[in-house]
């Protein structure tokens, strides 16, 4: 296993974080917002190894605030580009970080009211995102 560099942690943080992001938005509220950022909190905890170091570690990305799709754009090529990064770096962690980010998008779309269609849209398009290349 080779060590993340500084910019490649920060992808995968990007990655994560902006899941999180993206489901947390596809329903707006401030009460569902408050629960989505602790249950996303405890999922991305649950990280070990390089990941965790990632996730834990340096700067918070920063995402854009102009829209949905432009965060979206950001986002999934993030969470594509993390999963390369693993692969050449540390092979073992490539599922461990698909499970911690699946289940933290997976958990804020669970915090209020179960899932909603808009929220099971953009989990789908994150898996997508997080697939191996065919």
């Amino acid at each position: 296993m080779e060590r993340l560099t500084a910019d490649e942690q920060l992808t995968l943080k990007t990655g994560a974080f902006g899941a999180v992001f993206l489901v947390s938005n596809a329903v707006p509220g401030m009460l569902a917002m408050v629960r989505e950022s602790i249950a996303a909190s405890g999922a991305l905890g649950d990280a070990s190894g390089v990941v965790k170091e990632a996730l834990t570690t340096g700067p918070l990305p920063q995402l854009p605030r102009d829209s949905a799709l432009e965060i979206e754009a950001t986002v999934l090529p993030a969470l594509g580009r993390a999963v390369e990064i693993l692969r050449a770096k540390s092979p073992g962690d490539v599922q461990a970080y698909r499970s911690v980010v699946l289940a933290a998008a997976d958990r804020v779309a669970q915090a209020h009211r179960g899932i909603a269609p808009a929220e099971a849209a953009v989990i789908d398009r994150i898996r997508q995102a997080l697939a191996e290349p065919a």
